[in-house]
C-alpha cells in the first residue's frame, strides 16, 4: 500500500466505501462506470492511474476485492477472479506486475485456464492461452459455478 494512501487512512477512518464503479475484466483491464451512465464501463487507460490501483488492489475478510484510494474503500466487480496471469518473457505476472508462481492449474468447463496462486487464483489472459498450451501443465478440472466459492472471494460485492 501507497505511504499516502496509509496516511488518508489514519486521517479519515470513517468514509463509506463505494461499489460499482471499478470492475476488473477477463484480460486484467481496470474499468471504470462511464459518467452518466449506470451499466456501462470503460478501460482505465492512464498508466499511472493503472499502477496506483493495481499497488492498492487488495481483499477483505470477505473475499471482496477493493482498491484503497485513500481513505476510500472501492470495491471490484470481477468479470472472472480477482487477478488475472499473463506471460512476461518466460514467467508469470499476475495484472498487478507481480510475479505469479502457480500450485495448481485448472480447466474450467468453459476452456479457460485458472492458477492458484500464494495470492489468490488467477485466470490465464486468453491471448497466452497458445503459448500455455506447448508446457507440460498437468490441469484438474473444475466447474465454472466451483471457482469463486473454492477459492474464497466475491465476484460482485454489495454493501451491506
Amino acid at each position: 500500500m501507497d505511504p499516502i494512501v496509509a496516511r488518508a487512512m489514519a486521517r479519515w477512518p470513517n468514509v463509506p466505501a463505494v461499489y460499482g464503479w471499478l470492475a476488473l475484466d477477463r484480460r486484467g483491464n481496470w474499468l471504470i462506470r462511464s459518467a452518466g451512465v449506470t451499466q456501462g464501463f470503460e478501460r482505465i487507460t492512464n498508466h499511472a492511474l493503472r499502477d496506483f490501483i493495481a499497488r492498492n488492489y487488495e481483499s477483505d475478510g470477505a473475499g471482496c476485492w477493493y482498491f484503497q484510494n485513500g481513505p476510500q474503500r472501492v470495491y471490484v466487480a470481477l468479470a472472472y477472479t480477482p487477478l488475472v496471469a499473463h506471460y512476461e518473457g518466460d514467467s508469470l505476472a499476475d495484472h498487478c506486475g507481480q510475479r505469479f508462481v502457480p500450485r495448481a492449474v485448472y480447466l474450467d468447463d468453459e476452456g479457460s485456464v485458472l492458477m492458484e496462486g500464494p495470492r489468490a487464483v488467477a485466470l490465464l489472459d486468453d491471448r497466452d492461452l497458445a503459448r500455455f498450451a506447448d508446457s507440460d501443465a498437468r490441469l484438474e478440472r473444475i466447474r465454472r459455478a466451483e471457482v469463486a466459492g473454492r477459492f474464497g472471494f466475491v465476484a460482485e460485492p454489495q454493501a451491506g
